[in-house]
């Protein structure tokens, strides 16, 4: 990406700083986006050779994949303060405001070093020093600086070249009796491809010797394609699919272990069936025995086995426990004849139907790899939907999801499910339920604000009083002591609320 694209979009950005960060995205291993309020995503693809810098309008998706990007996530956090390119060259500095907590998140840098095939995202601290990257680089693999995790950061080597946004037409001459491509590769920030759109909008061929004449035009066309690139810095549609497959994946993937699961589990039990069904012959054997020793236990010897023939002459020999008679040996071979042949007596009911549960799951499985990603979407929703529900939920006026939860298990449970941004409610200094408005950072009214302080109060030991202080405050300053009991817990930066402890109205 040429330093001039990349100029358009930090300008872009720029303009509206501080804006606040809503959370990472990482749609594959080599990209990650910045959810800005108001702005979209600001996504960066570090993955050489082709890195991106860009706006995406909606929403992305997608869970850390490396340890970097989960380092990413966990540190770079906060408003977006600064976004500055170094002159027109390829490197991007992104400074985030960092985030006060029960454990506060310390102010970031992010790197982000566009430069082909040595592309590059670097996280450092405040004072410049490398706290994690993509890619470490050695003095091996270049000999003018090292990037790795301690090492102060070090940009890439000074240069010297026209700058297109402060260009002067006086600044041309020394260029005048050469060729347009030789003036282009002294002008900062312009590549291969801003080059031919310059030599497109001067109507010039890049070989053309410039004279005199040529350098206001040229001047003009410079500054015009400092104002508007023209180029496209977007996502490729290439991108965009691989990404959305990437997430279609995500989605099948879980869709798919359950299945496996069931199968798994339908297969085990036929094969349990099936081994019931093959020992009939067993309990046919050992009713066999039964039947001997009830005939002719009265004249066995005593003994470890018993040696006769059977009804049609043939020798026989039946192992016995010791200590028991032939007669009471027969009751036992009596009783486990009886409970195989009761097993195999279900085994045959229900292998037809286990064989017919996994056809119908394996045919479940090949339709799964066909499924769109609407569908598949659906289908985790209503997996999600069917799960166990904790806590009581509601709306309040203005739309937002509440959690109320009823017992200290429940309690303990919504608060570490809640968003880092969403509000926290307790009835104060008195027992009672943890009340969750899920806003995740979004702004909310008094409405709002006074029906789930009204839910705190109701769920308290205040139930029934007037003028009840109810605190509330983020989730992220809520924390559970050491060694402390399931919904125990301390906060920081609270408000208080005066509701009724009643049911709110709506």
């Amino acid at each position: 990406m040429e330093g001039l694209l990349i100029h358009a979009v930090v300008r872009e950005i720029a303009g509206r700083l501080p804006l606040r960060s809503l959370g990472w995205a990482f749609p594959d291993e080599g990209s990650a986006a910045l959810l800005l309020e108001g702005l979209g995503n600001l996504v960066l693809r570090y993955r050489p050779p082709h890195p991106l810098l860009t706006l995406e309008p909606g929403r992305l998706e997608g869970q850390a994949k490396t340890p970097f990007q989960r380092l990413l996530e966990a540190r770079c956090k906060g408003r977006l303060l600064r976004i500055e390119q170094i002159k027109l060259d390829r490197v991007v500095i992104l400074e985030f405001e960092g985030e006060k907590g029960f454990v506060d998140t310390a102010p970031t840098r992010l790197v982000f070093e566009l430069t082909g095939r040595n592309a590059n995202l670097i996280l450092c601290d405040q004072e410049g020093q490398i706290v994690g990257l993509d890619r470490p680089v050695t003095s091996a693999i270049n000999r003018f600086r090292e990037l790795r995790p301690g090492l102060p950061y070090t940009p890439p080597p000074p240069y010297q070249k026209l700058d297109p946004r402060t260009l002067q037409a006086e600044e041309l001459e020394p260029f005048v009796g050469q060729t347009l491509s030789q003036l282009i590769k002294n002008l900062d920030g312009v590549g291969k491809e801003l080059g031919a759109e310059l030599a497109r909008r001067a109507q010039l061929s890049p070989q053309t010797p410039l004279n005199p004449e040529h350098l206001p035009l040229i001047h003009r066309v410079i500054h015009s394609l400092v104002e508007q690139p023209g180029l496209q810095t977007q996502l490729t549609e290439e991108l965009r699919q691989a990404w959305e497959q990437e997430e279609t994946e995500a989605l099948r993937k879980p869709l798919r272990e359950a299945l496996r699961r069931q199968l798994k589990t339908l297969k085990a039990r036929l094969q349990d069936y099936t081994r019931a069904w093959e020992r009939l012959e067993e309990a046919q054997r050992l009713r066999h025995w039964a039947d001997l020793l009830m005939a002719y236990g009265h004249s066995l010897p005593p003994g470890p086995v018993a040696r006769l023939e059977d009804f049609s002459g043939q020798p026989v020999e039946i192992p016995l426990e010791a200590g028991l008679s032939p007669i009471q040996n027969a009751s036992n071979f009596y009783a486990r004849a009886k409970r195989l042949e009761a097993n195999a007596e279900k085994a045959l009911e229900l292998i037809p139907a286990t064989e017919a549960q996994i056809a119908g799951l394996e045919r479940d499985l090949d339709q799964l790899e066909q499924l769109p990603r609407q569908t598949l979407l659906e289908q985790n929703r209503k997996i999600k939907a069917k799960g166990p529900q904790v806590g009581l939920r509601c709306k309040s006026p203005g739309g937002f999801e509440v959690w109320v939860g009823r017992n200290s298990k429940e309690n303990d449970l919504l608060t570490r499910m809640a968003h880092s941004e969403d509000l926290w409610f307790h009835a104060q200094g008195l027992p009672g339920s943890h009340v969750i408005l899920r806003t995740q950072g979004q702004a909310t009214s008094l409405s709002d604000l006074l029906f789930a302080a009204q839910l705190a109060a109701y769920y308290s030991k205040a139930r029934g009083e007037k003028n009840v202080a109810v605190d509330y405050t983020a989730k992220k300053h809520v924390w559970r002591p050491r060694k402390a009991a399931p919904g125990q817990v301390l906060y920081t930066q609270g408000r208080t609320l005066f509701v009724d402890a009643e049911l709110p109205d709506s």
